[in-house]
């Protein structure tokens, strides 16, 4: 199998969802300190695109725990 099958094989699991989840959660943070310095500035421009990076955040990390349900579901040893 090449690496770019098993990178990809990896991506689908259940531990690359959690890495990915993982990698969102920290890019929050970069949000959470946009957001911050917005307000301190009072910067109207940067603080929407902060929000609006919040909410990408928050859907993708929405889809990756449905994905994660998901595959619990495919599971017959989960019950």
């Amino acid at each position: 199998m090449s690496a770019i099958k098993k990178a990809k094989g990896f991506k689908k699991s259940r531990p690359g969802t959690y890495l990915s989840i993982a990698t969102s959660l920290f890019g929050a943070v970069s949000v959470a300190k946009q957001a911050k310095k917005a307000r301190f500035e009072n910067d109207k421009l940067q603080l929407a695109d902060a929000v609006v990076s919040a909410a990408a955040i928050v859907t993708g990390v929405a889809l990756l725990i449905r994905e994660l349900k998901r595959m619990g579901d495919d599971d017959v040893l989960a019950d």
